[in-house]
């Protein structure tokens, strides 16, 4: 997948459930539409890996496979619903996209997704959240800038 569409630049906008990635895409598509134009563009999201060690904790060590099944599926769901509305915000602006996902730690799997796809411009939105707050919670933007292998464009909403 390493091949460029038609000559195009790629860029791809990764998405969550907040508010600030679904800002970052309507700000791309405001700001950007001159690049998009001339480009190929991706909306990516990622699916958490589910942590299930608290229901085989709840189970006594034996989860129910429908169980599992089902909370790997409702994670597959949401992701799908993240794509469906990037794809209404999209269209409001005539403007084509592909769309994809992955299963992993969303910084990781965002990154090998650049990688992957030979992204040269990746935009992300920001939960704006002070230093402390990414000590303990980590920060997607924050590794995304420094891991990506293609520039990286953070996009904060104002106050």
């Amino acid at each position: 997948m390493d091949v460029k569409c038609d000559g195009k630049k790629k860029v791809m906008v990764a998405i969550d459930e907040s508010e600030c990635s679904h800002y970052a895409l309507k700000w791309t598509l405001q700001n950007l539409r001159a690049t998009i134009e001339t480009s190929n563009l991706f909306i990516f999201t990622a699916q958490p890996v589910v942590d299930l060690s608290y229901l085989y904790a709840t189970s006594y060590g034996a989860a129910p496979i429908e169980l599992v099944r089902s909370f790997q599926e409702n994670h597959k769901r949401v992701a799908e619903a993240l794509l469906e509305k990037a794809k209404e915000i999209r269209s409001q602006y005539g403007v084509a996209a592909e769309t994809s996902t992955e299963v992993g730690d969303p910084k990781e799997a965002i990154c090998k997704a650049v990688e992957n796809l030979d992204i040269e411009l990746l935009v992300l939105g920001s939960h704006g959240r002070k230093a402390l707050q990414r000590a303990f919670l980590g920060s997607v933007s924050n590794y995304c800038v420094h891991n990506a292998k293609c520039p990286v464009l953070v996009v904060r909403k104002k106050e």
